[in-house]
């Protein structure tokens, strides 16, 4: 059996959002160190503000400084801060409720350890160096024993404001597809394509799950597939996706292989875009020292009748 294998993994995107005028005024004014929430009908003030009033769904737009001062309703300790937290070092994350708002905006305090953090403890805003209308403008909470600031009267009105944000998603794990996928990427290093049969229901699944997913029972018994295929049905490819280096247009195909009962994907190539179709007999092609396919192409063989592959579209 090969070893089971893991690796490091991230999926990362940029999110980009436009701002209406409520959360424009929010992020514009942090970058002005101003604190706006917003005034509900019922004269309640809500920081961070939003747009509608949670409890009468009505369009809000009472805009009203707040002060940067404000006392801690609940907490917790981060003892290990990740890679683009508030802070480098351990600290709280707080809901903190500023003076002058009925809610509370969550961030980090800076505190020397836990036992410095408690409930009902009074806080002001740190101010980023540079600002850039973001909520990391205000780069932290800390600890703070003087009088309740006053807050200016602004009415939210600017300028330059910040109308659109880009932020960044990230996501960072370690993967393991488990013994069976260990086992179908190990062959595929041979150039070879296997997959399980169920013992019940004698379906071979390619890439293998470890599990029949019709039966509910482990699979075990390794098959050999392939290497030629059957396509089954495609997607023609107009968007040219970053950091993949394929011109477009360009087709990705569902493939059954042979002595599959399961089709996987896989590029089409060797053929014009718009002469793919359903039936069509396809073989890997491979690269130097590739671990898998770089792309499937015809074989020349004569297409294969619907009833041969109807069951796996």
């Amino acid at each position: 059996m090969p070893e089971v294998l893991k690796a490091p993994l991230v999926v990362e995107f940029p999110f980009t959002r436009s701002l209406g005028p409520v959360q424009s005024a929010f992020l514009t004014g942090l970058r002005e160190r101003v604190v706006l929430g917003v005034r509900t009908g019922d004269d309640r003030v809500l920081v961070p503000p939003v747009e509608y009033d949670p409890v009468t769904a009505e369009e809000i737009r009472d805009l009203v400084e707040v002060a940067p001062t404000g006392t801690v309703t609940t907490w917790a300790w981060n003892h290990a801060p990740r890679r683009g937290q508030p802070l480098d070092t351990p600290f709280a994350w707080v809901l903190v409720r500023l003076d002058g708002a009925d809610t509370a905006l969550l961030h980090a305090l800076d505190a020397p350890g836990p036992d410095a953090v408690r409930t009902g403890m009074r806080v002001r805003v740190r101010w980023a160096e540079e600002r850039t209308g973001a909520i990391t403008d205000i780069a932290c909470f800390e600890p703070y024993d003087g009088e309740p600031a006053e807050p200016g009267g602004h009415t939210g009105e600017f300028e330059d404001r910040v109308t659109g944000i880009v932020a960044h998603a990230r996501l960072d794990y370690t993967y393991s597809p488990g013994r069976a996928q260990s086992a179908y990427i190990a062959a595929l290093s041979e150039r070879r394509t296997v997959g399980e049969r169920c013992p019940s229901c004698r379906k071979v699944y390619v890439p293998p799950r470890g599990a029949c997913p019709a039966c509910g029972v482990p699979t075990a018994e390794q098959v050999e597939v392939g290497p030629r295929g059957t396509v089954t049905t495609f997607c023609i490819v107009n968007i040219k996706a970053k950091n993949l280096d394929i011109e477009v247009p360009y087709v990705y195909a569902h493939i059954a292989l042979d002595g599959a009962d399961l089709a996987l994907h896989g590029r089409i190539g060797g053929i014009p875009y718009d002469q793919v179709r359903m039936g069509l007999r396809v073989e890997p092609v491979w690269t130097d020292d590739a671990r898998y396919p770089d792309h499937y192409r015809p074989t020349g063989e004569p297409d294969a009748d619907y009833d041969a592959y109807k069951e796996l579209l």
